[in-house]
């Protein structure tokens, strides 16, 4: 005979899986630095388009995006893109955001101003990206 669950781990079940997950996966500034749920730096691509992530590829190998859940939706500054791949990725003010795959820990910044097109979002500072101008390759 199969174990019942009880209500209330169902109510639980429910409440982990829904609409909250959206809400944690939501990036979020602390220490002045645009980071993750783990406290990962964050960065924007400047040959990125407004609302589209030229990063794919090798490159996202090297600098992971940013994934959003299935219901995530825009909040305040806070967008979501559609990747090439289908994929949803988080953005900020437009830019999509990414890992650098060789910051080892919470709060590395490795991966800023690398190459001159990869920068670290920190507070009050707009992303740099190159809105409206086509790629020219992917500095990674």
């Amino acid at each position: 005979m199969k174990p019942k669950l009880a209500f209330s781990a169902i109510v639980l079940a429910l409440a982990v899986t829904s609409g909250p997950a959206a809400a944690e996966s939501l990036p979020k500034f602390a220490g002045g630095l645009l980071v993750d749920a783990q406290g990962m730096t964050l960065y924007t691509f400047d040959k990125d388009v407004h609302g589209r992530s030229n990063c794919n590829g090798g490159c996202a190998a090297a600098w992971p995006p940013v994934a959003a859940v299935e219901d995530a939706g825009a909040t305040g500054d806070f967008t979501v893109v559609t990747r090439d791949d289908g994929a949803r990725q988080w953005a900020y003010k437009g830019s999509p955001l990414y890992r650098f795959a060789a910051d080892a820990k919470a709060g590395d910044v490795n991966g800023d101003n690398k190459n001159d097109v990869w920068h670290v979002v920190r507070t009050g500072r707009a992303p740099q990206g190159n809105a409206g101008r086509s790629p020219m390759g992917y500095g990674y």
